[in-house]
This record gives C-alpha cells, sequence and structure tokens, in this order.
C-alpha cells in the first residue's frame, strides 16, 4: 500500500480558492464514506480547516489522479485550476509533512496549538466511520505523540500567537484602548474564545457573542461577562459593534452587504472593523467596498502575525530536528511490517518441527529409553534439523560467490566477532 497526501493550504491556494474546497464536518463524513465505498482509497483521514484542506490515503497503487479528480468533481472545481493550488506528498514526505503540521510547523501561525485538535478531531472522526487501518492509526498516533513531545521540549508554543491574537493586535492598533468599544464575536467555536479571552484581557469594554445556539453563546459570553444573542439577532445588535469577529461553520455568509451598510448608518459612519476568520467566509466580501468598514480576510493577518514570529525561529529548528528523528522512528516501523509474514512463516516452520519431534521424543519413553537419552536426542535432532536448511543455503551461495548474502548472514545471526 502506498501512503499519500493531497492538499492546499494558506501558503499555495488564497482563501477564495480554500473556500471552495472546504468540507463541512457532515461533508467529512460523506466523503470519507464515498471514498471508502468506491474502493477509490483502503485508508482516508480529511483534514480541514480554515487555513487548509488535506487528504491522507492508504491506496494500493498510484491512482493520485483518481483521487485529484474526485475532490475536483466532490466540490464543483475544475481540476485545472484545483492543481494549481494543489500539493502531493508521497510515503516518507507524508510522514514528515503531517508531523510539521501537528507541530504547527506548517501553520500561518508558527507553532499554534490549535491544529492539533483540528487534526485529532478528523483523526477520530475517520476512525469512527471506519475509514482508517494500521498505517494510518499509527501515523496519526504517532503525530500526536511528536506534538507533545516538540511542545514539551521546545519553546515553539511559549508566546501568545494565534490568528485570534493577531485578530485583537490588529483591533488595538486601530482603536487604541479598546475600554470604550463593543466587540460582535460570532461563532462559539475554540478560535472565538480565544479571541475573546483576548479582547477580555485587554481591557474590552462589552463584548457580545452570536451562535446558532444559543446554549453555546451564553456559555462563552457568562465567562467574559458578555451577552448572548442567536445569529438572526444579528442585524438588531450590528450598529453597536465597533469590532466585528466571525468564525462559524457556516456554508453561506452570515453577514450581507444591506445589514452592514445599515448599521453604518445608524453609527454615523463611526468606523467598524471586522475580521473574518472562517472558510468559507462568513462576511460578504462586497462588505469590504463599504466606507468606514475595515473588513480582514484570514489572509490578511499574515502580516501582523509576522511580527510576532521572531522569537519563536530557534525553536522551529529545534522542532525540526526532533522531526527528523521522529520520522525515523516511523519509517522503522513500517519498513518493519514488511518482514511480518517472513517471522510468521519461520515461526511456524520451526513449531511444526518442534512438535514432530517432541511426539517421537515421547513414544521413545514410551517404549523404554531414559529421560536423558531422550533429551540428549531432541536436543541433537533439533538441532541439525532447524540448521540444515541454513546451512546447505549458505554452502550454495558461497559455491556461487553471493559475498552479500554472506555478510547479511553474519549481520542476521549475530555471527561476527565484536573484538575482531
Amino acid at each position: 500500500m502506498q501512503l499519500f497526501a493531497f492538499g492546499l493550504n494558506h501558503n499555495t491556494a488564497p482563501v477564495q480558492i480554500r473556500e471552495q474546497v472546504n468540507f463541512s464536518p457532515e461533508q467529512i463524513k460523506h466523503a470519507l464514506h464515498d471514498l471508502v465505498d468506491r474502493q477509490l482509497v483502503q485508508e482516508i483521514v480529511i483534514i480541514s480547516t480554515c487555513n487548509r484542506t488535506e487528504l491522507y490515503c492508504g491506496l494500493d497503487d498510484d491512482t493520485t489522479q483518481v483521487i485529484i479528480n474526485w475532490l475536483s468533481q466532490y466540490h464543483n472545481v475544475s481540476s485545472q485550476l484545483l492543481e494549481q493550488h494543489l500539493y502531493t506528498y508521497k510515503q516518507v514526505d507524508v510522514v514528515r509533512h503531517l508531523l510539521r503540521v501537528a507541530c504547527g510547523l506548517d501553520s500561518m501561525i508558527l507553532g499554534e496549538a490549535q491544529i492539533l485538535g483540528q487534526i485529532k478531531s478528523a483523526y477520530h472522526t475517520a476512525r469512527e466511520a471506519g475509514a482508517t487501518g494500521q498505517l494510518l492509526n499509527k501515523l496519526f498516533e504517532h503525530s500526536f505523540f511528536v506534538a507533545k513531545h516538540v511542545r514539551t521540549d521546545t519553546a515553539i508554543g511559549s508566546s501568545p500567537v494565534s490568528v485570534a491574537f493577531a485578530a485583537v493586535r490588529l483591533a488595538q492598533q486601530i482603536f487604541g484602548d479598546l475600554s470604550g468599544n463593543t466587540a460582535l464575536l460570532i461563532g462559539a467555536g475554540e478560535t472565538i474564545e480565544l479571541a475573546a479571552r483576548h479582547l477580555h484581557e485587554n481591557n474590552l469594554g462589552r463584548m457580545i457573542v452570536a451562535n446558532r445556539t444559543i446554549e453555546r453563546a451564553r456559555q462563552v459570553a457568562k465567562e467574559f461577562a458578555g451577552y448572548a444573542i442567536t445569529l438572526e439577532e444579528i442585524p438588531f445588535h450590528l450598529a453597536e459593534a465597533d469590532v466585528v469577529f466571525s468564525s462559524t461553520a457556516s456554508p453561506l455568509p452570515i453577514l450581507n452587504q444591506i445589514d452592514v451598510k445599515k448599521a453604518i448608518k445608524i453609527r454615523k459612519h463611526r468606523p467598524m472593523f471586522m475580521v473574518d476568520i472562517a472558510v468559507p467566509r462568513d462576511i460578504d466580501p462586497t462588505v469590504g467596498d463599504l466606507e468606514d468598514v475595515y473588513l480582514y480576510s484570514v489572509d490578511d493577518l499574515n502580516e501582523v502575525i509576522q511580527e510576532n514570529l521572531r522569537s519563536r525561529g530557534q525553536a522551529a529548528q529545534k522542532a525540526e530536528e526532533l522531526i527528523d528523528t521522529q520520522v525515523t522512528h516511523f519509517l522503522g516501523w513500517w519498513n518493519s511490517l514488511d518482514v511480518v509474514d517472513t517471522i510468521c512463516h519461520l515461526r511456524a516452520q520451526a513449531q511444526e518441527t518442534r512438535q514432530q519431534l517432541v511426539a517421537k521424543a515421547k513414544r521413545m519413553i514410551d517404549n523404554g529409553k531414559t529421560p536423558y537419552d531422550v533429551i540428549d536426542y531432541l536436543g541433537h535432532t533439533l538441532t541439525n534439523t532447524l540448521m540444515h536448511t541454513p546451512c546447505v543455503q549458505l554452502r550454495q551461495a558461497g559455491y556461487d560467490g553471493h559475498e552479500e548474502l554472506m555478510i547479511a548472514a553474519q549481520q542476521l545471526f549475530q555471527l561476527i566477532d565484536d573484538d575482531n
């Protein structure tokens, strides 16, 4: 079985392309079953976040184009456009890539921890769907171990750098002191909760949390002394917001130009700062054309983020070294799978020989032979029987001049004298 990864991320594709191939949680479950049921893959895990969509596959043959065509058809995106932004990794490169992703080394924000939780969620979804097997199970479990190891042994996550942190820092650059401002947070996931925490720590004046499920909105709002509303109530509160952060899993925009235009008019054209962290986007991009609205997408935060990464450079280098070692460890396990059948056959052959000779030894005792004679016979015969075939093959290898086989036998049976 071949190991492949197909994907695109913030480095290879703009948000307009990423949102076209984004999988919602419901779509991931359907896609996993579709790929497995149609026998396009043996194993599959799909990771889909605001910054990346990646498919990790175990394939019998090199059928990369089949998977690319499937991805193109599933999202109704032309294969030509898709391939302009798509990357493909194979075998060892897949292992290295996943470990780097899990450790936050391939993220827009170097060393960010949120991606690890997203990978774990994607993996558990695939396992529950019966879409993983021995290879991907081992690979993803290994990636979790390595990510924990890197975070423990390096300073890769020591400074507060995240998309949410960058968004709050940008709001501070625009408004300065936030104590007199109101923020509307749309969604109640991990990113929004992190943004709420950063805003609260920077003395935000007032917070409104909107979510499809009002109970979840209340949970987040209560923790940060905010006010909870439903998504349907947003138009009635939008004019109150100086800052709007949005990160939901909605397949369609939540804020349109008409509602924002009305809010700006009510605000008497006081500026509104908006950050759309979602993919697909929650805020209609045309909102950015309105006067007094400063709309940023997740890609626009990159410049702010880069300023906060310098302290992580040295830690990232150490993390890369740890990953190199762990890639080797995983490959060692993977390579060992090739000899499992051989070992099983060798053991079965030895077991059959043992059973035959033990049965004969018991008959000898029944026929009056002393235990000492039987033990001597059993040891002598078992040794000769087990050694017969290897010795015949080694003599033939010597006769044929196969020196490499002789050397391999010396290593395999540890026959080399360490003192020489």
